[in-house]
């Protein structure tokens, strides 16, 4: 087996991000993912992030397990195509504007009628229904939404947003968790459905309490930087040799071991150390002890002194040091995987791994349509009209 969704076929009709990490992971577990792409304006994700002599690296790693075609579903053919495949699929992800793909006679009525167990991944910025649903949205517009920026950043700066995808990687695993229980709704009904995935609801659940402060407290929360109002020492602090720590102390046992290291023992019978909201509200004495021990030794020092002291403490990373991370390389976090334009090419392992049905990156991201004839072969479609098709620039 290539995992436990080997033998599930998705069309990955969406763009950009969510969408196709949705089908992405749905591939790493081994289902047979096909991402179709219009013929001549191929995914925006072929154009984000850097490449390497003309081959982008982040589609390599986000298309992988996905075999690539390219069908126009705006045209009656291609949509009659489409259908097509449908009958046979058991997911459909794609990311159109609300009421793009019933102007096109694909929506879910048309499509669940050719195949009652179709799942239907609608994903969108704003959700199929409401005042903002047909509002143009990405990410970043969410993340602003969210609360996310507002909590982000120093207390005394503006609100901040992410330098890398946030929301869409919060949705696109949300994704992929929606369509699995869809699939086992199906197993005890016999039944597809539509799912409709915003992009807002997921990452406003990542950002914690706040709307349930806002409605109980009447308060909403307030950037505190790199501190934290639940505990207290929690921050970053710089090593004598110029490097950053992460400190959290959200178990109370945690804190104790930290401020005995630091050799400040005393604060441990303060009242006011018996909890992380409390201590929270002493951050800048504990930040005084903590940080003035930290930067009076090397990384290496402060990591092994705390590891023995039982206590929390871990190295604010570039990309290029998670590659040599003796964690990361034991439990296979990240993998090396063959490219054809490339070669050898290391990136992110499959998320989670599995006893008995682990996933698998088997191949990376394909050329535009690379795949598209075998595909259209697998429908039964004749050389004939494969070649019809692309002269008309169906495919």
């Amino acid at each position: 087996m290539t995992g436990p969704l080997e033998g599930i076929r998705v069309l990955d009709a969406s763009t950009i991000l969510a969408g196709p990490l949705v089908a992405q992971i749905l591939g790493d577990f081994g289902a047979d993912v096909v991402k179709i792409e219009h013929p001549t304006k191929p995914d925006g994700m072929r154009g984000h992030g850097l490449d390497k002599d003309g081959h982008p690296l982040w589609w390599t790693m986000v298309s992988r397990n996905k075999r690539g075609m390219t069908l126009n579903l705006g045209k009656p053919e291609g949509a009659d195509v489409f259908r097509k495949l449908v009958a046979d699929a058991d997911v459909v992800v794609e990311n159109f504007r609300p009421g793009t793909l019933e102007k096109w006679g694909l929506g879910y009525d048309v499509l669940s009628e050719i195949n009652p167990g179709l799942i239907l991944l609608r994903v969108t910025g704003f959700g199929q229904t409401g005042p903002y649903s047909t509002r143009p949205a990405f990410g970043t517009l969410v993340e602003s939404m969210s609360g996310f920026a507002h909590l982000t950043g120093s207390a005394d700066g503006p609100p901040t947003l992410p330098a890398f995808g946030l929301a869409d990687s919060l949705a696109g695993i949300a994704g992929s968790s929606a369509v699995s229980m869809a699939l086992l709704h199906r197993t005890k009904t016999g039944k597809g459905q539509q799912i409709d995935l915003d992009l807002l609801s997921p990452i406003m659940t990542a950002v914690g309490p706040g709307i349930i402060y806002a409605d109980q407290l009447g308060i909403d929360q307030e950037r505190t930087g790199n501190r934290s109002s639940n505990n207290a020492p929690r921050n970053l602090y710089r090593t004598k040799d110029e490097h950053w720590l992460a400190i959290s102390t959200s178990a109370n046992s945690i804190a104790e071991r930290v401020l005995r290291l630091v050799g400040h023992p005393e604060v441990l019978d303060e009242p006011w150390f018996a909890t992380g909201r409390q201590r929270a509200a002493h951050a800048d004495l504990l930040d005084g002890y903590v940080g003035g021990w930290i930067a009076e030794r090397t990384r290496d020092e402060v990591i092994a002194a705390f590891e023995e002291a039982g206590a929390a403490v871990a190295p604010v990373y570039k990309p290029s040091e998670l590659l040599y991370d003796p964690q990361v390389n034991a439990i296979e976090m990240v993998t090396t995987v063959e490219d054809d334009a490339l070669g050898p090419v290391r990136m992110q392992n499959v998320m989670w791994r599995m006893g008995e049905s682990p996933g698998s990156i088997r191949h990376t991201g394909r050329p535009h349509g690379a795949d598209t004839d075998t595909v259209l072969a697998e429908l039964g479609l004749s050389d004939d009209e494969v070649r019809t098709l692309h002269e008309t620039g169906i495919v």
